[in-house]
């Protein structure tokens, strides 16, 4: 029992200390997901995701893509300096009525390797236009009130 107890403790300094001396860059959101709640149909749905780069080289990220053609990804294209922030900004097309889930797969030179985001929300329908109703006489013209 002893031993083990040693061999698990080896293994947890061994990883600490390949984890400290890791080299490149690594990215670190913010936030990885984001939920519009319940919006109106022909709404602004558009929402930033803020990374850094905390490794000790530059970050390029390679691509950006969602999981349909309803998300629009646009991103950084510079490289990121160590310690510096990029921003990939995801829009939603909010003439789609109902629930969504949608993923933004992340692609970049990142030693923690690709990283998901995801955007969910509920799209209402616009409300419809009521005309008002006016009492007319019989020749079309409104009466008073």
């Amino acid at each position: 029992m002893k031993a083990l107890k040693i061999f698990v403790i080896l293994i947890f300094v061994s990883q600490l200390s390949m984890a400290q001396t890791t080299n490149g860059p690594i990215i670190k959101f913010d936030k990885q997901s984001y939920n519009f709640g319940e919006i109106t149909q022909g709404a602004k749905a558009e929402v930033d995701f803020i990374f850094t780069n905390t490794g000790n080289e530059p970050l390029i990220l390679s691509n950006v893509r969602s999981s349909c053609g309803c998300t629009v990804p646009k991103w950084t294209n510079e490289p990121v300096k160590p310690g510096e922030q990029g921003k990939i900004t995801v829009k939603y097309d909010s003439n789609r009525i109902g629930s969504f889930s949608k993923q933004i797969t992340v692609s970049s030179n990142a030693n923690n390797g690709d990283v998901i985001l995801l955007i969910t929300g509920k799209v209402n329908p616009k409300p419809t236009e009521a005309i008002p109703y006016t009492k007319t006489d019989a020749s079309g013209t409104p009466i008073a009130q």
